[in-house]
Parts: C-alpha cells; structure tokens; sequence
C-alpha cells in the first residue's frame, strides 16, 4: 500500500496517552517489556521520565535495560470520529502515521481505518 493513501475511521478512537512519549535520534531510554497486543512496539522511559510504546525496530539495543533512538519518535495519537477521512504517511506494526483535515498529526490503529483507492 503507497504511503500518502487515504482511509476513513471505521470507529472513533481517542489517545490513551495525555503526555506522549518523545524521543530524539541518538537518545538514551530505558527499555522495558514488548507489547503482548502489539510486538513491534516496547515499553519506553526517557531521562525526562515520559513513558510510553515506541517501535523496537527504531532502537539500537545496548544491554543493562538501555536502547539507543535510532530516529526521532513522538507516540502522539490522533483523536478521530467514526466517518472521518485521514491522509496515512507511513504505517509500522500495526499502526499508520496519520494526518487530519485540520493538519493535526499521529498515530491510528490500522484495525479502525479503511483504506480507500485514491482517484488519478
């Protein structure tokens, strides 16, 4: 599936996450267990304590409980209504890089989108 496709929510879905989980590329985290509902995705603290799933797959794992970012990751999640339409960037484990009308940006559980063929 293209990146920049588009998809409407089958269900609403709000962020279970008030303070989202940030890191940047070169950080050092704390790395705590993988999620059983989604194994692409591990517990993750930073030194500013914001916790939260970040991909595996964008850590460098040192050992002693310590991983290296391999990128920038924000665990921003999108708060949308059954019915709305979303333009998805990038899609990992489960989840899509999503932006609203509005321009907000995020992530969305890809079991709550439909994908919809783009027109030429």
């Amino acid at each position: 599936r293209p990146a920049d496709a588009r998809a409407r929510l089958l269900n609403a879905y709000r962020s279970q996450y008030p303070v989202p989980l940030r890191f940047h590329a070169g950080e050092i985290v704390e790395l705590g267990v993988r999620d059983e509902e989604w194994p692409d995705f591990a517990w993750v603290r930073t030194a500013d304590n914001r916790a939260g799933w970040a991909p595996v797959a964008w850590l460098r794992v040192l050992g002693d409980g310590r991983a290296e970012a391999l990128r920038d990751y924000t665990a921003q999640e999108l708060d949308v209504d059954s019915g709305e339409m979303v333009r998805l960037h990038h899609e990992h484990g489960g989840w899509w890089w999503a932006e609203r009308a509005n321009g907000a940006l995020g992530w969305l559980p890809a079991r709550d989108l439909e994908l919809l063929e783009e027109t030429p």
